[in-house]
């Protein structure tokens, strides 16, 4: 098992968790996480290397069974603000990475390295430049500084080459006056060519975004009949509230419904473009919104399950008070335009629910004390995963939703589980604050 941590990774003996071998790479002192923590969502695998995103924004390939480095690529500079917190996405010859900094007014991207050499093959501009499809919806110079950071790892269709990525929101926060217009690709879902980077299709969920709903989620590709035909689709549970369904060929708007409670969007309408309510703009006085700016989910990953086609999400209910203020940029400092207070935590819960996949219909849900910031595991078996903030790892009927077993760990569970197997026995492992825990089934 190969786990990481910022500027680290290891390799563990999956029958007794013993450390095989360790990598470290300093980080610098003038290094800054500017609008996140310190973390690292994890590596990616591929033929015999293990990829490593550092907060410092290097990609680094290290040998599978010795740790011992093979190559190191520089993805950007970390001092404007750019830095990277996701897992890296290993496709066909190719390691694809994206950025964290958003909160520093940096402009963002998604790019692909070649696996054995290092080398980068391509670069997808997030915020399009003069010339490019989509500048047109920014206004001056606001591109510049346009954030769409790309900081979760997406998916990847084989069959089709197609690379599928999240893009955060437009910068600055709160403040949307210096950029009127939609401001793509931010807050949208972009299909790129695998072996070019080049754009075929995307899909905005929220025009020229004012409430930090990045759209930075895990993409859930599957297939299934939707309006009399069998399609290949792709799911996205946004942060804004509403559940999506695509179709991942063309981008097309097949389906979407609020998953939770929301107050910003009357509704969708047929190209799945928001009908906007009033009085939702953060103003200096303030405006109340359901959801809150980490949404009614966030980075963690979701879940689906083929043979019963359900789709299953951690949901934080949750609503805030959104503030407007003066934006002014300086390089590698903190760029907002307001900002956001919580309502009284006692007013916030959490679930896990499981929707039809090609509706949103909910079909069951698991009430939680607090909002989660753990992701959601299916498994043939029947079961789902998953843990809540106070500590509890748990485990449903897929079908049903009923609790049929959980475990305390005794610290707070902001994790995605994840299912391995080891002489043909089931296994899953959960982290819990800076504990990994194993079980077998």
């Amino acid at each position: 098992m190969d786990v990481t941590g910022p500027n680290t990774a290891a390799a563990l003996d999956t029958q007794t968790g013993r450390t095989l071998w360790t990598w470290k790479r300093p980080i610098p002192a003038d290094y800054q996480s500017i609008g996140f923590g310190r973390v690292s969502r994890g590596p990616a695998i591929l033929d015999d290397k293990l990829y490593v995103a550092t907060l410092d924004c290097d990609l680094v390939a290290l040998d599978i069974k010795s740790g011992q480095e093979r190559w190191s690529a520089k993805v950007a500079d970390y001092k404007p603000g750019y830095s990277m917190t996701m897992a890296p996405l290993a496709i066909r010859g190719k390691v694809v990475v994206g950025i964290s900094g958003g909160e520093a007014g940096v402009r963002g991207f998604v790019d692909a390295y070649d696996s054995q050499t290092g080398r980068r093959a391509w670069r997808f501009w997030t915020i399009p430049g003069p010339g490019e499809p989509g500048h047109e919806t920014w206004s001056g110079d606001a591109w510049k500084t346009g954030s769409g950071a790309t900081w979760v790892t997406g998916s990847y269709d084989p069959q089709l080459n197609l690379v599928y990525w999240g893009v955060d929101n437009p910068g600055p926060d709160w403040n949307g006056d210096s950029g009127p217009g939609d401001n793509l690709y931010t807050c949208s879902l972009v299909a790129l060519d695998g072996d070019t980077g080049a754009p075929r299709w995307h899909f905005q969920f929220t025009p020229h975004d004012t409430h930090d709903w990045d759209s930075t989620h895990v993409p859930v590709l599957f297939e299934a009949e939707i309006r009399g035909t069998r399609r290949r689709l792709v799911a996205i549970a946004n942060r804004n509230a509403f559940y999506y369904v695509l179709d991942r060929e063309s981008g097309e708007f097949l389906a979407g419904k609020p998953y939770a409670h929301q107050t910003w969007a009357k509704s969708l309408d047929d190209r799945g473009r928001p009908m906007m309510n009033p009085g939702i703009e953060p103003t200096e006085k303030g405006a109340q919104v359901w959801p809150n700016l980490n949404g009614a989910t966030v980075w963690f990953s979701p879940a689906y399950h083929p043979g019963l086609e359900l789709f299953y999400v951690a949901v934080r209910e949750k609503g805030a008070t959104y503030y407007k203020g003066e934006a002014n940029y300086k390089p590698g400092t903190f760029f907002a335009g307001g900002g956001e207070q919580e309502l009284p935590s006692d007013d916030a819960w959490g679930a896990i629910r499981a929707l039809e996949a090609t509706t949103g219909r909910m079909v069951w849900e698991f009430r939680m004390h607090s909002p989660p910031w753990a992701g959601v595991l299916s498994t043939a078996g029947g079961l789902v995963f998953s843990g809540s903030d106070e500590g509890n790892f748990f485990a449903l009927d897929a079908k049903t939703g009923k609790p049929l077993w959980d475990f305390q760990t005794g610290g707070p569970i902001a994790a995605n589980p994840i299912s391995f197997t080891i002489d043909g026995r089931q296994h899953i492992a959960i982290a819990a604050d800076r504990v990994l825990y194993v079980f077998g089934l």
